[in-house]
């Protein structure tokens, strides 16, 4: 059985390029528990909030409940429900997973793979995420859930991943003459660009283009906050700062809060700013909440 292929196939609801990484937020969260106890089930009541934490860190601004995942996943012949009743899911509400106890499982065929095969467990984390989350979110994402993959393990694939243009870095730094779209950074070691790193608007792993219109200038930190949902751009091509937000430091105030409604610096004259098809994916999939007023001064 490929195992990759099938995770690769994994059943997600989709809709002009909707998020919904349940399903994988789930199966990452599922193997980072195999790794500390590879015969323990996860019983929903007692892993249900810390589901909904990585649904609302990871997830889509949407709300939304991690009973769906729980329960849908059997569908995709990787995961099973057993409830104090017997086996099978009770379905997909979550006053009935907590009821009859429901605890789920990687299959048994899956976590005999696993155990035969110990890379397998890297390989099928890596591939998740790289299909469903920007690179700048795995470490973290990883630590979240518990996974502790290998060096060896940092390479998707190829019969599964989709080619990347190698040039979109240096084209959209470039483009942006660097510095940050957002604050405006350009630091340099000697003649080297440091800190400074080429984001996708609407996400590679979302059919996001190597295209110079889907891409930002952006720093180490603005990165970081754009690939989380506190930063944005709005239609007029100023700074989106969500109001959920929270940071009473000074340099809170100052790397965040303060590029509320300003307008991005760059791209150089001659090139074509952020497409607006790609601006709107990542408002609607992406920035969590309200934008902040712009501030003054």
């Amino acid at each position: 059985m490929d195992w990759l292929e099938r995770i690769a196939n994994l059943r997600q609801w989709t809709r002009s390029g909707t998020r919904a990484p349940h399903k994988p937020l789930l199966l990452l969260y599922a193997l980072g528990r195999f790794q500390r106890d590879a015969e323990g089930g996860l019983r929903y009541s007692a892993v249900e909030q810390d589901l909904q934490r990585l649904l609302t860190e990871y997830g889509p601004p949407n709300k939304t409940t991690p009973a769906y995942p729980f329960h849908h996943l059997v569908s995709d012949g990787v995961w099973e429900v057993r409830t104090d009743r017997g086996p099978g899911s009770p379905g997909s509400g979550v006053r009935d997973l907590r009821e009859t106890g429901a605890v789920g499982q990687l299959t048994p065929d899956l976590r005999a793979a696993l155990r035969r095969e110990p890379e397998l467990l890297g390989r099928v984390a890596r591939l998740l995420l790289d299909l469903h989350f920007p690179p700048s979110l795995h470490s973290e994402l990883c630590e979240a859930v518990g996974l502790e993959l290998e060096p060896a393990e940092n390479q998707q694939p190829a019969a599964t991943r989709r080619q990347r243009d190698p040039r979109m870095r240096e084209l959209v730094l470039t483009a942006y003459e660097y510095r940050c779209a957002f604050c405006g950074y350009d630091g340099r070691i000697g003649a080297v660009p440091v800190g400074l790193e080429a984001a996708h608007v609407r996400w590679w792993a979302f059919g996001g283009p190597d295209e110079i219109e889907n891409g930002l200038c952006l720093c180490s930190l603005h990165h970081k906050l754009f690939d989380k949902g506190v930063l944005g751009v709005g239609d007029d091509q100023r700074i989106l700062v969500s109001q959920r937000f929270v940071g009473h430091s000074p340099a809170a105030r100052e790397y965040v809060v303060a590029l509320a409604g300003r307008p991005l610096t760059g791209p150089q004259p001659g090139v074509r700013s952020v497409a607006a098809a790609h601006r709107a994916w990542h408002t609607r999939q992406v920035f969590h909440g309200e934008p902040r007023p712009a501030t003054a001064g």
